[in-house]
């Protein structure tokens, strides 16, 4: 799965840099949505008014806030993927951080807002599968399974 494996402390330790980054890729993609949607309705016009377009210099003005949209959400994303760790839903803010508890890949995952990672699920599991990381063997999970390596 991964060179790099997170025990909870490790992870946290990156949490500071990680919501930075995070903020700026969400920030970005929130322009970028909004240039799409304008993009769109511009296609619609040109639609409904049977091929008028509109104003070229408008159109590359907003083609090159998009391009460099585009370029700042890419750049801050792989800086958080530097860091070993894995975005896994951008609008949602969520990254998961590779991890072994009981000698199984598995993600520790954090959501934007959280303060500290309290979850982890299993490689196929995703966010619906999360589970408590300081669970009582038994309830959520095997005996002996409270450990993350």
């Amino acid at each position: 799965m991964t060179e790099r494996y997170f025990n909870r402390d490790e992870a946290e330790e990156l949490l500071p840099e990680i919501r930075k980054s995070l903020a700026k890729a969400r920030e970005q993609k929130r322009a970028l949505d909004s240039l799409d949607q304008d993009f769109a309705q511009a296609a619609a016009r040109i639609m409904v008014l049977g091929g008028s377009v509109p104003p070229y210099q408008e159109l590359v003005r907003k083609k090159n806030e998009r391009d460099h949209s585009v370029s700042q959400m890419e750049e801050a994303v792989n800086r958080i993927q530097e860091t070993g760790c894995v975005v896994k839903d951008l609008d949602a803010g969520l990254v998961d951080f590779p991890a072994l508890r009981n000698g199984q890949e598995v993600y520790l995952c954090w959501k934007l807002g959280e303060e500290r990672i309290r979850y982890w699920h299993g490689l196929e599991e995703g966010f619906a599968g999360r589970k408590p990381l300081d669970a009582k063997p038994g309830k959520d999970e095997p005996p002996g399974a409270s450990r993350v390596h």
